[in-house]
């Protein structure tokens, strides 16, 4: 059995090639949150709307990417998709898979949000003479926003490693580059090791600033919100 190797541990540890994966998993995060949380919100309208049709649309869509596996609705895309003549790049199909998948996740988390706002604080805005629309905008969404901060900044800590499962479809991003590299190189352990040094360098980056945000909106609305990083 090969004994643990410590030159190629320390030589891979700051290497460039699995540092720029790195950079792929964090623009992956970036847009597939900001991805998410535009169709989330559609969701959630959806959802709230009052219209039957609408509201079993947005939940059956809810029911069928939060019931199945991410890792399955990325083959599905990326295999599935061009029998139907519609053929994605390798990113195209990660990007899509990932903002699909964390949309459903989302428009739960907003959902939950606005309808964690006490009713009697919009009855009280209508009765000042407020539209629907100003009441949702002043008086919903802002204490709607500082319920979901720790929901969806525990999303983005998992959604970090989440993108890990992009590299079945060959997206190469931090663990298809170390996969890459053992296959090279044929150092697992301390590969594997590095790669997850590095998720837990981005994640608990993420969790102090995630904290420091939970912070100054728990200020705004003299509450300490507290947070642990799924």
């Amino acid at each position: 059995m090969r004994a643990w190797d410590w030159s190629g541990f320390f030589g891979y540890l700051f290497n460039g090639y699995l540092l720029a994966g790195a950079l792929t998993t964090l623009w992956l995060t970036i847009v597939a949150i900001v991805g998410g949380l535009l169709a989330g919100s559609v969701l959630t309208l959806l959802r709230l709307s009052g219209h039957r049709w609408l509201a079993l649309v947005a939940q059956g869509y809810i029911w069928v990417f939060r019931g199945t596996p991410l890792l399955v609705q990325l083959i599905v895309i990326y295999t599935g998709l061009p029998q139907f003549g519609i053929r994605l790049s390798v990113i195209e199909s990660a990007v899509l898979g990932l903002v699909l998948n964390e949309a459903a996740y989302l428009a739960e988390i907003i959902r939950s949000g606005i309808l964690g706002v006490p009713t009697g604080q919009s009855k009280a805005a209508r009765a000042l003479g407020m539209s629907s629309s100003q009441v949702m905008l002043h008086i919903v969404l802002p204490q709607a926003v500082r319920i979901v901060i720790p929901a969806l900044g525990n999303s983005i800590n998992g959604l970090l490693k989440t993108t890990s499962l992009t590299s079945v479809i060959s997206m190469e991003e931090l663990l298809r580059r170390t996969q890459l590299l053992i296959q090279e190189k044929f150092l697992v352990l301390e590969l594997f090791t590095v790669a997850g040094l590095y998720y837990l360098a981005m994640t608990s980056l993420w969790d102090v600033a995630q904290r420091r945000i939970e912070r100054r909106f728990g200020r705004a609305y003299n509450v300490e919100i507290v947070g642990e990083a799924r």
